[in-house]
């Protein structure tokens, strides 16, 4: 039976909104001059406003109820995957933010320009443009379900286009304005939000199971759920996959996705992005470990009745819509007081991806594109490119709140699982830019007319490899290391620029 919001859940979900209009307020003082003080923030943002905000900007409300799906479902292998992403940013730290910082890029596809031309900066910004689109626009949708499942108790059309303008509105308060800056220093507050609430569900678990640390431990190990390290090659997580594709993949997140790198380059040098960058993957390693520890508890309190009392077989369905263990224990168990905290939690782990998508896409698309075009057409001054800034926000929000609705109907009246290739489409993306990036960065080959073949061939070959396609069934991780080398050897056949 699905739980109603109680007086006290409505209380501290008004009182987090309360939060988001008052700080949205302050962090949007003063006048913003030119376009680089709204997308780099005038690289005056401390390291440390910078490490959260990558925290906050990698984690959403997908990885909020996905954590502890993979660890109740699965095992901790999982946590492979943040011990890769340590490596990538280390790669990404001491390669690529030096190269950025010494053209004094405000988009991470400025490096393009330099070795192949200004057409190459303008194709890879459209590929981030569309790939950020689709799978941001499927996350957001994702956050709102939640929302929508937890307020409203249904998933109707109206309720998730509500839920979506809400999660979006609370994103554009402080993008809107305030541009970079004030998106940094407000995925603190975000990321605050999300981890208390995932504290204050740990502990309430652990607490209502009502045994010792070492019977837990015990149970988890009968049922091989602690097993942390994978040396298989079947499994998603092995540890071929983590130092391969997966690799590349965070190579690519932290360091040519323009959502997470442009946190970065508002440092106010080179040294001190790197740390930042370095400082947010050793925080992020403990909160992923925090959500597989509640998956492990969900584990324990719904599969060993001897210790929860709780039995039964439970069926993880919610109007014909498969949820996740985390929301299935949100709306069937969860006391008053903690489901308005973990719904806020929900919310925060939403909006610190969604505000930092919608600055990270107006940059792009201003920067790569429209200021080029404009400029070769007529001077206009700075303000020009910071108006035209907000207005593409605007922008970027409602296709963003269109992508989300589309993925609505897209997973309900489609045989194809689209949603999930929506989701990956990012990635798809990655494979033609990585390919690209090594060439430029490691080669002296490649040429303006290879470029757009290598996005191209990257992303075509990942979606060949999609089981729904081509029939093949490899894991992901094998799909981007199989696409990212047919994206370089398509750069390795052009003939060196002169």
């Amino acid at each position: 039976m699905h739980s109603a919001f109680s007086t006290l859940d409505w209380m501290i979900f008004g009182a987090y909104f309360l939060v988001l209009a008052v700080t949205s307020i302050l962090l949007s003082q003063g006048k913003i001059k030119t376009s680089k003080e709204y997308f780099l923030g005038n690289n005056t943002v401390p390291m440390y406003a910078v490490a959260i905000s990558v925290l906050a900007t990698s984690q959403s409300a997908a990885t909020f109820l996905g954590g502890p799906e993979y660890s109740y479902s699965k095992n901790l292998t999982f946590i492979g995957f943040y011990f890769s992403a340590f490596v990538s940013v280390f790669f990404v730290a001491k390669v690529l933010i030096p190269r950025f910082y010494a053209i004094q890029a405000t988009t991470v596809y400025e490096l393009l320009e330099i070795r192949y031309g200004q057409s190459a900066k303008k194709q890879a910004g459209v590929m981030f443009l569309v790939g950020r689109l689709f799978a941001s626009g499927a996350r957001l949708y994702i956050g709102a379900l939640a929302v929508s499942m937890i307020l409203f108790l249904d998933i109707t059309p109206s309720h998730v286009a509500i839920s979506i303008a809400v999660l979006m509105l609370g994103a554009l308060a402080y993008t809107y304005v305030g541009g970079v800056r004030s998106v940094i220093f407000s995925d603190i507050i975000q990321a605050a939000t999300y981890i208390g609430a995932g504290l204050a569900v740990f502990f309430y678990l652990y607490t209502a199971l009502g045994t010792d640390l070492g019977t837990m431990i015990a149970a988890l190990e009968a049922d091989h759920k602690l097993t942390a390290i994978d040396l298989s090659m079947s499994g998603g997580f092995n540890v071929w996959a983590l130092m391969s594709g997966w690799l590349l993949l965070n190579i690519a997140a932290y360091g040519l996705d323009q959502d997470m790198t442009q946190r970065a380059l508002t440092c106010k040098d080179s040294k001190e992005a790197q740390r930042s960058l370095i400082m947010s993957i050793v925080l992020t390693i403990p909160v992923a470990i925090l959500f597989l520890l509640i998956g492990l508890l969900l584990y324990l309190y719904y599969k060993h009745p001897e210790l929860s009392n709780i039995g039964g077989n439970i069926e993880q369905v919610f109007d014909g819509e498969k949820i996740t263990i985390f929301m299935y224990y949100i709306l069937h168990e969860m006391p008053e007081g903690l489901r308005g905290l973990v719904t806020v939690g929900a919310i925060a782990a939403a909006l610190s991806s969604a505000n930092s998508v919608l600055g990270a896409m107006s940059s792009v698309a201003v920067e790569d594109l429209y200021r080029p075009w404009k400029m070769a057409r007529t001077s206009v001054d700075e303000l020009h490119f910071v108006k035209a800034g907000r207005i593409s926000v605007l922008l970027f929000a409602v296709l963003l709140c269109l992508m989300a609705m589309l993925s609505y109907f897209w997973q309900r009246y489609t045989q194809l699982p689209l949603l999930d290739f929506a989701l990956g489409v990012m990635s798809f993306a990655y494979t033609g830019l990585l390919g690209v990036y090594g060439a430029a960065i490691f080669t002296e080959r490649g040429s303006a007319v290879s470029v757009p073949l290598a996005l191209l061939g990257g992303f075509l070959t990942v979606l060949l490899l999609q089981p729904y396609v081509g029939g093949i069934n490899i894991g992901f991780a094998w799909q981007i290391l199989i696409g990212t080398f047919v994206a370089f050897g398509i750069m390795m056949m052009a003939k060196v620029e002169q």
